[in-house]
Formats: structure tokens, sequence, C-alpha cells
């Protein structure tokens, strides 16, 4: 197709839907790139096409699929890497490992983590757990209990679940082997690649059970985050609720 085929929702190049020819061409570029992500096509860590190359698969010019690519990087689903060309975003690159984790310590000295899995089970999910993740109340879910502690002071508290049909063998055992980040080994042993949150935030009082092990007087403020974490496709793929101690950390954002 040609750059004016945008004129006919017919020959758009988002087959999956007519709504999405009606939408810029870049955007549709950009539809169908995420498509060829979620598919696997490009693996984590992978360079795709050049830009030449995709606008000639696309048959739009090279400056549609530049602005499509330009979106994705600026999303941190793609990384540019100059002279060497764009790669899938991975957990794994330094860059994209903590995005999601807003905490950031007052002094801007990046403290050394440490994270200690604390139990790991496979249960039915709650009704609330299965309605965040888009699943049925009977659907199996993992749930794991994780302590992050920064500079050897416990910090975050998670309670987290996961959708059981996704991440089968998940044990405590293989986490306990595991020294990188959860989304990494999501990544890589699971193929599930977290690309975007939502989260809600909250003050809460510590229970006893969190006020022991974050070692802090029961009822001590902390900061309740909740996040729901989300695939490509904008399949939820992650409820993650976690309890913050902020003596030494404040909770960052970038409001665009």
């Amino acid at each position: 197709m040609s750059d004016n085929s945008s004129n006919d929702p017919a020959s758009g190049p988002d087959r999956a839907g007519s709504s999405a020819a009606y939408s810029p061409l870049y955007q549709q570029i950009k539809s169908l790139l995420l498509q060829s992500l979620d598919r696997g096509e490009w693996k984590p860590g992978e360079s795709i096409p050049s830009e030449v190359e995709l606008a000639a698969r696309f048959q739009v010019s090279q400056g549609t699929v530049r602005k499509a690519i330009d979106e994705l990087a600026a999303e941190n689903l793609l990384l540019r890497r100059q002279g060497k060309g764009t790669f899938v975003a991975t957990h794994h690159e330094a860059k994209v490992r903590f995005r999601f984790l807003r905490l950031t310590p007052d002094d801007g000295k990046q403290p050394v983590s440490g994270s200690q899995i604390l139990d790991v089970r496979r249960v039915k999910a709650p009704v609330d757990v299965a309605r965040a993740l888009d699943m049925r109340a009977s659907d199996v879910v993992v749930n794991l209990r994780r302590l992050l502690s920064f500079d050897q002071v416990p910090t975050i508290l998670d309670d987290i679940w996961l959708p059981g049909a996704a991440f089968k063998g998940l044990t405590a055992e293989s986490l306990a082997r595991y020294r990188g980040p959860l989304y990494a080994l999501f990544e890589s042993e699971f193929g599930v690649s977290m690309v975007r949150a939502e989260e809600k935030i909250r003050a809460k009082a510590a229970g006893p059970e969190a006020a022991q092990l974050l070692q802090v007087e029961p009822n001590s403020p902390l900061l309740q985050v909740e996040r729901v974490s989300y695939t490509y496709g904008d399949r939820p793929m992650e409820l993650r609720r976690g309890l913050y101690v902020t003596e030494r950390f404040h909770y960052r954002n970038n409001l665009n």
C-alpha cells in the first residue's frame, strides 16, 4: 500500500478491525508492529528489521515507519542503539528492568537491593484478583509473597498474583535459584513481557505481620501500591499489592 491508502479502509494495514483503518497511518503501522511483538516474531533483546525493510514490508514510507518506532521507543517497548539498530526491550536491560519501580532514595544514591521469597502457592483466584486479571474465580492463580530490602533494610512487602496457566512451573525452588528481576524471569522462562502498568496508591497502617516483616512498629504509616501489569494486547498478567516503608524513600513519577 502507499501512504495515501489510509483513505481506503479496506486497504488499510490493520486487518484486525476496520476502526483502526481510520487512525493515522503511522498508528496503523504501530499496531502491526505490536501484533508482531505479541506473536513473538521478534523476541526480547533481539533486533527488529530496519526501517527500510519494514517500509517495504508494509508498503509505506520510511518516515511513517520511523514515527511508529519512535512512539514504541518512547513507551520503552523498543530500544534504539546508535549504529546498531532497534531492539525489542527486555527487562534484562538496565534501562528497562526497574522502570515500574518508582521508589527513589531521598539521598539520590542507588541502594543495593535484595529479594527474599517468603511463600509461593497455587490457589483458586479470589474474586477481586480474578476481576483484576480478567479471569474466572474458579481459575488457578500463583500467589507469591516477597520481601525486598535496600541496603539490607526491609523496605517493600509484595503480594503478587499471576495467572496459573501462563506461569506453570513457577515454584519457590525456581525463584530461589534466580537472582535477577522478576519481570526478567517472567520474560525469559514464561514468555510473558510486562509492557505497561496501572497503579493505585494510598496510605495504610502496618498490621502486625507486615510490621514484623518490615521491622517497623505496628500501625506505622506505609504506602500501599496496587499495580496491574499488562503484556501486549492490554492483557493483564499480574496483580501486585506492595507495602512500602518510605522513611528513607519517596515515590517519584513523571506526569506528561
